[in-house]
């Protein structure tokens, strides 16, 4: 079997800490492992760490490259890069492309597909039961994670069940498992998200499933699912994988719930009975995290006085509330959200007027991540802006210009490689050197520890859109870039 993760979204319903450029699977809760992290390590007690491979696209590629980096050294390269998002339907079929071709595996392998950003526990009994969803796709079912309800709940879809499939009983034994967990059913019908009144009749039938979003299959049964239901993606993986992803653009943009789960007969449901999460806003927190004596969730430095069931999550500076309750705290270096519990959900109206206003505070954190390392902006103003700048080892900035600032760099950890129109120099702790405008230059770290630098930037205009990349060596785009002169 093989586990694929899919790593390519970019929601910001968890925003401040959630954004566009550093998105809810980069997460890490409690200062722990991030989301994906959590994820890599939850499948590797289903299937060997070489087994897993993660969807993502080329924005989130070197984020991905840490984290597989940070299990194990062995993997990071175990991804698979969608060329533009269209959606589960297409990255499940370039899945099953990479895996016939480059893999080489068999049309009777099982694909198990879950996505980055689930809280779920406990893990053992997680493993169990994508080990009887193994063995119920290997006999023609397209298996899908049906989570039990245990309260009514209008940000999931549901899934229905319909009759008993015979011959397929969990292996976790029945003083671990509850009610119908365990069985399995074939699939009604689903339904989208559902007023407060409908999930409450829902829950009471005891006939409904929160869709998890897991699914398992083999690559034979969703070819012959794709051919019937979506004939514009099957046709597609008649290509070539190279081919297939050149076009990738123009593959339908669409669900796997809509492409081919609604439509299957083969689609079936797998109950569980456990601790799950999507975590799809600030209150799906309680739950899944340590609460103190008063019913508080609180990460950082934190004073609460009489303050009760509340969310109160910072980073460095220290946080006071005095007579709160039932209010959700977040705080990050340049952005504060305070809203009441059970209005999670109105972060979608921040998120929109953020977005339609071009704020910068939806795309990255004051610290903004590059496949090279980071950079923060300690200060700015007119005609300046200063920043610190970590350069990892063994990486380098691409060529390039800048036509309206000019700027100084100054070493203050590890050791630089400068090159700067011509001329190519090191550069040690407590030294600097000057880079004019409109003039070539690189930042480049030769040495085996983390390169820091100081980089004051001065000039009639110091945005990061001012630049000329000559040699991407990273793959990124949306950068204005040119041919690097000859030597």
């Amino acid at each position: 079997m093989k586990a694929i993760i899919l790593a390519g979204g970019s929601g910001v319903r968890l925003w401040p800490v959630s954004r566009y450029g550093l998105p809810k699977q980069f997460m890490k809760l409690n200062g722990g492992k991030s989301l994906l992290c959590r994820t890599i390590e939850r499948l590797s007690k289903v299937c060997p760490l070489k087994d897993i491979y993660i969807v993502t696209n080329k924005d989130y590629e070197f984020h991905v490259k840490e984290d597989l980096k940070s299990v194990s050294a062995a993997i990071e390269d175990n991804i698979i890069l969608e060329p533009v998002g269209r959606n589960t339907a297409p990255a499940i079929a370039l899945v099953m492309k990479y895996c016939v071709e480059k893999l080489k595996c068999p049309k009777d392998e099982v694909i198990f597909v879950c996505p980055s950003d689930h809280i779920i526990k406990p893990v053992e009994k997680f493993a169990r039961y994508a080990q009887q969803a193994r063995d119920v796709a290997s006999r023609g079912h397209i298996v899908t994670f049906g989570v039990i309800p245990d309260k009514p709940e209008t940000g999931y879809g549901y899934i229905k069940k319909g009759g008993k499939i015979a011959g397929h009983r969990s292996p976790v034994t029945s003083h671990q498992l509850a009610g119908t967990a365990g069985e399995v059913y074939r699939v009604e019908k689903f339904t989208e998200k559902p007023d407060l009144k409908t999930a409450e009749k829902y829950v009471k039938s005891r006939n409904y499933y929160w869709n998890s979003g897991m699914f398992a299959f083999t690559i034979k049964d969703m070819l012959a699912e794709f051919k019937r239901h979506v004939p514009g993606i099957y046709r597609k993986m008649s290509l070539s994988l190279k081919k297939m992803t050149a076009d990738f653009k123009n593959m339908p943009d669409i669900s796997i719930d809509y492409a081919v789960m609604e439509k299957s007969s083969r689609a079936a449901v797998l109950p569980l009975k456990l601790l799950w999460s999507d975590i799809g806003s600030w209150d799906s927190l309680p739950g899944i995290s340590d609460m103190d004596e008063n019913g508080n969730i609180k990460t950082g430095d934190i004073l609460a006085i009489d303050t009760k069931n509340s969310i109160i999550i910072g980073e460095k500076r220290l946080i006071s509330l005095v007579g709160m309750k039932n209010v959700t705290v977040i705080d990050t270096e340049d952005a504060l959200l305070v809203l009441k519990k059970g209005d999670a959900q109105r972060v979608k109206d921040v998120v929109g007027f953020l977005k339609e206003n071009r704020r910068k505070e939806i795309i990255e954190h004051t610290t903004a991540y590059r496949p090279w390392g980071n950079f923060k902006v300690l200060e700015e103003g007119p005609r300046y802006k200063i920043k610190r700048i970590v350069v990892k080892p063994l990486q380098r900035s691409s060529h390039q210009l800048h036509h309206h600032r000019s700027e100084h760099w100054i070493v203050i950890k590890g050791l630089a490689k400068v090159s700067i129109g011509r001329k190519e120099s090191f550069v040690h702790e407590n030294e600097s050197t000057y880079v004019p405008k409109s003039t070539l230059h690189c930042l480049e770290n030769p040495g085996k520890v983390p390169l820091e630098v100081i980089e004051v930037q001065n000039g009639e205009y110091v945005e990061d859109d001012d630049v000329i990349m000559y040699d991407e060596i990273y793959g990124r785009k949306n950068k204005r870039h040119a041919v690097l002169p000859k030597a």
